[in-house]
């Protein structure tokens, strides 16, 4: 039996091989798009059994060549550029591609674990996991809404666990190929090791320059999570993944600096 992982050369995709690795799994297939050829860097330490580009992978599922061979999957791979505008591209990727890998777990009863997003939230000042709460302001948001409410939507009658996680601001190591998508936290450490200071945010929406406030949530603390539930197959929902607690982008800084 195999784990699948999807966005596996992504940030948290390859903490999360990494984390099964070091449990000792290594039946492992990797899903990804290594379409800029130097994304391969984040697989280099990874133990995995094989490796499918996505668009490869839909078409052997469909086939049947993994029935009965998937234990789990964990779903991470998705276009997180929040400034793609581009909707039919988001969707595709982000939506109905989630769906149809959704739909075989649920043919198969196999538990499926995925990256749902913060930015469902838009605007909100009330971070819950309810519809009355989200408004997304992007068409990245947007995307990761809609699966949001297909699976609520599948969740009364689900045959196979069902996970979504609302990733707030993850951080930590493997995250530079993001470019400018990476975390405050990678580029206010890479600024003050390069130049000794780092550029903070001028103020904006009534906060002042750098009191902008961020939920900031460690990639271990994420992977942590996705193993609990991966351990507990009995748990379904969506549920938000963050620290709990908002951070100004001053005292990010400080923190890098010390």
């Amino acid at each position: 039996m195999y784990i699948v992982v999807t966005g596996a050369a992504g940030f948290i995709g390859s903490s999360l091989i990494r984390a099964l690795n070091a449990r000792g799994e290594t039946r492992i297939v990797a899903v990804d798009s290594l379409s800029r050829a130097d994304n391969f860097r984040n697989l280099v330490d990874c133990d995995i059994a094989d490796y499918f580009d996505k668009d490869e992978f839909l078409p052997r599922l469909a086939d049947g060549d993994f029935d009965d061979d998937i234990s789990a999957m964990l779903h991470q791979g998705a276009c997180s550029d929040t400034m793609e505008t581009d909707g039919r591209f988001m969707l595709a990727n982000n939506y109905r591609y989630s769906a149809t890998l959704l739909q075989h777990c649920q043919d198969n009863d196999v538990p499926f674990l995925y990256a749902s997003s913060a930015s469902v939230y838009g605007a909100s000042t009330v971070f819950r996991e309810e519809r009355a709460c989200e408004s997304p302001l992007n068409v990245y948001g947007y995307s990761k809404w809609l699966f949001d409410q297909y699976v609520r939507r599948l969740l009364p009658d689900r045959t196979s666990q069902i996970a979504g996680f609302r990733y707030f601001n993850v951080y930590g190591p493997r995250e530079g190929y993001k470019g400018r998508m990476a975390s405050v936290v990678w580029h206010f450490f890479h600024q003050y090791r390069a130049a000794g200071k780092v550029q903070l945010f001028e103020g904006s929406g009534g906060y002042d320059a750098g009191e902008q406030r961020r939920d900031f949530v460690s990639i271990d603390d994420v992977v942590q999570v996705n193993l609990d539930f991966l351990d507990h197959s009995e748990r379904s929902g969506i549920f938000n993944l963050g620290s709990g607690n908002a951070a100004t982008f001053n005292a990010v800084a400080t923190a890098t600096i010390n």
